[in-house]
């Protein structure tokens, strides 16, 4: 199986399945000499870990990250950083009625075909469960990004919409609650439309906004490695996601050129920030913002129709523990692929000659 491997310079090779042993990762050419803060990785991955809140799945893991190589005395040594979170609440006989059958809209058909094998255990290798291991790598590379703020937030849930721009929003609020959403009204109205979709035994999609500042100009490798296109792969790499757009997005188009072009200040910023803080694939020292759309969850807890293994159409039910709604923990997994992209370029920004 190929495409485990994230990034040019700074990289994350990610490994382990949804109720194997462990998940875990190798994260290459992190540079020597960074301070870690421990404490800040396990809460990176304490928002994405199942269990938090009675809107996710209700699998209890702690997620617990264990270091083997790469740190010393609190610093990375620059070699490379292995680690491991082990699994320790599996409930594999959840998913034993269909190790047959395939979920719809699920990776579950496609990894047989290509693989012609496929551990059927919460989805095994194509689990989101794998993002924790993107957790981890991202917590590092917000912390060799010193300076570089990411925050990422919930800002749709199904049809409930918050319409507020990111400049007004208080966003130190969005961990004060469980949806991760800025707006307490909207979290609230969110919130419940995710218990009452999770009691039909549906599931619902929701967006996440993500906002980057103090971002230096000149990150970016045109003509094929565009800053923003490596965002839209770091994204759309994330499980369940099905749309990627920066900037003023796909309303851009209803706009003519003489409204949408951000006119200069004499200081080289721009008046307002429809290219979303990149132009020609390089950062232009702007805010970074961009939306990023989670599908709803293919698993579903209640009767459908499929096929099996032979092509047979069968009847069956979906069991176990899953989100209603998996934004809520993606957000920061969205934080830390855009971290990683950002700790890349930053790398590439250093070998360029002047």
């Amino acid at each position: 199986m190929a495409g485990n491997t994230f990034g040019n310079l700074f990289k994350i090779m990610t490994f382990g399945e949804s109720h194997g042993v462990a998940i875990g990762g190798v994260i290459e050419g992190c540079p020597s000499g960074i301070e870690l803060d421990m404490e800040a990785i396990q809460k990176e991955l304490d928002r994405r870990k199942p269990g938090q809140s009675a809107i996710v799945t209700q699998r209890k893991e702690p997620d617990t990250v264990e270091f083997f190589s790469g740190i010393f005395e609190g610093k990375t040594t620059g070699t490379p950083i292995g680690f491991a979170i082990r699994n320790t609440n599996q409930k594999s006989h959840d998913y034993s009625h269909i190790k047959d059958s395939y979920r719809p809209s699920h990776a579950d058909y496609v990894y047989d075909k290509k693989y012609g094998f496929r551990d059927y255990r919460g989805g095994g290798r194509s689990s989101a469960r794998e993002t924790a291991s993107r957790v981890v790598a991202g917590a590092i590379a917000k912390q060799f990004l010193s300076g570089i703020q990411i925050n990422a937030y919930v800002s749709q849930v199904g049809a409930l919409k918050m319409e507020t721009p990111y400049q007004e929003l208080d966003l130190s609020l969005t961990e004060s609650n469980a949806v991760r959403c800025p707006d307490p009204e909207s979290a609230k109205a969110m919130e419940a439309y995710i218990k009452e979709v999770r009691k039909e035994g549906d599931t619902i999609g929701g967006v996440i906004d993500c906002v980057i500042k103090n971002v230096p100009v000149g990150l970016g490798e045109p003509v094929f490695d565009k800053l923003h296109a490596e965002l839209g792969k770091a994204m759309l790499s994330i499980n369940a996601v099905k749309g990627f757009e920066y900037g003023s997005g796909f309303e851009g188009v209803t706009m003519k050129g003489s409204a949408h072009n951000d006119q200069f200040n004499s200081d080289g910023t721009t008046k307002t920030n429809y290219s979303g803080g990149v132009q020609g694939g390089i950062s232009n020292g702007m805010d970074i913002y961009f939306k990023v759309a989670f599908k709803p969850v293919a698993t579903i807890i209640q009767g459908y129709e499929t096929i099996d293994k032979d092509g047979n159409m069968v009847q069956t039910k979906g069991k176990g523990r899953h989100d209603p709604c998996v934004v809520p923990r993606a957000v920061p997994i969205v934080e830390a692929m855009a971290a990683l992209v950002l700790a890349d370029y930053t790398l590439l920004n250093r070998t360029i000659q002047k």
